[in-house]
């Protein structure tokens, strides 16, 4: 798997997600297996670049190359000039945002309402194209509506307009509202009428998943989101899955408080004490579900407005489940479903 110069080290890739994937998340995602990830939406807008939100997307202090950000917008000469003010802070590879479902972004006719606009499709993406060196890569979706289907178009498009890799979410915006099944259909035909990488996405939620999109789509690689919250280890799973056909043993209840508390640590180095512990509480809610005692432990947790007390707190809550459980209990990976995808 190749975008432009840079050979990924595997298949797999954590996907921008909004108040998910910021850099500490990133980092480690990418420390447990994962080839690479696309940092959270900034917007094209100027005005927006200095405030706290973007300067905190826009940090990549200690990621490993290729950093890529991820630009939204609709004007082709303010999206081309957020590549460049991207890439003047570090961004190897630019990444376009034509897949947003949010109605505040689609309101502002940005992200997935773009598919709309074929001719404003390619200006966007001819603009970014010409105004940076880095290379430039498309994430959409199979068009607006069920009844608005254009993905082999703009993905021809894409590939006209120079970008170098493609992903490609397997629903309508429409659909996305109403939990439709994911069209590995429509993300097979492109790839088959392409020739740039193609990256899967939608509903990938072990690694059995990813192993059959992979076979059933043809695709270069696999996007995985909302299973890796709270489980970031799926991409160590699942590269291991890929390679042996088996799943390796569950992490450890010592190997994961390690590794969450070394994320809560980077976590309120970026974010300072009260956005950070205020933004922790999702992450250390998804990493918690489920297991014994977690219900109560959120409650608890949501009482704290200090970070030394949440560290705290989620180091004695391992130590007690430690005592009880040398392998964390999680529950099993879905297999459900695999065996027919379209």
């Amino acid at each position: 798997m190749r975008i432009g110069p840079y050979s990924l080290k595997n298949r797999l890739v954590i996907a921008p997600m909004a108040g998910v994937t910021d850099r500490p998340f990133r980092k480690l995602c990418r420390e447990l297996g994962a080839g690479y990830a696309v940092s959270e939406m900034v917007a094209s807008k100027p005005d927006l670049w200095q405030t706290p939100k973007s300067m905190r997307r826009m940090n990549h202090d200690g990621e490993h190359a290729p950093i890529a950000v991820q630009i939204a917008g609709n004007d082709p000469a303010m999206m081309a000039e957020a590549a460049q003010f991207n890439v003047s802070r570090g961004a190897q590879i630019i990444d376009i945002n034509m897949g947003c479902p949010k109605k505040k972004v689609c309101k502002a006719d940005a992200g997935s309402a773009l598919l709309r606009d074929e001719a404003l499709v390619a200006r966007i993406l001819e603009a970014v194209v010409n105004a940076v060196e880095v290379p430039v890569t498309l994430k959409t979706r199979t068009g607006w509506s069920p009844e608005n289907r254009n993905a082999i178009r703009i993905a021809k498009i894409a590939e006209n307009a120079g970008i170098q890799a493609l992903t490609l979410h397997g629903r309508t915006r429409a659909c996305d509202f109403d939990d439709g099944t994911v069209e590995y259909d429509s993300i097979r035909d492109v790839k088959a009428n392409v020739g740039i990488p193609v990256i899967a996405n939608g509903d990938i939620d072990s690694p059995h998943k990813a192993k059959a999109v992979l076979d059933y789509t043809g695709a270069d690689a696999v996007m995985i989101g909302r299973a890796a919250q709270g489980r970031p280890w799926i991409f160590r799973d699942t590269g291991y899955f890929l390679g042996h056909g088996s799943l390796p043993a569950a992490p450890t209840t010592q190997e994961v408080a390690a590794l969450m508390d070394a994320h809560l640590q980077d976590h309120y180095a970026l974010y300072g004490n009260d956005t950070g512990v205020r933004s922790a509480r999702k992450h250390i809610g998804w990493y918690t579900e489920g297991l014994p005692g977690g219900e109560s432990f959120r409650d608890e947790l949501n009482q704290l407005t200090e970070a030394d007390a949440q560290l705290a707190a989620v180091r004695r809550y391992f130590a007690r489940l430690a005592d009880s459980h040398d392998t964390l209990p999680l529950s099993p990976y879905p297999v459900a479903g695999v065996e027919t995808l379209h």
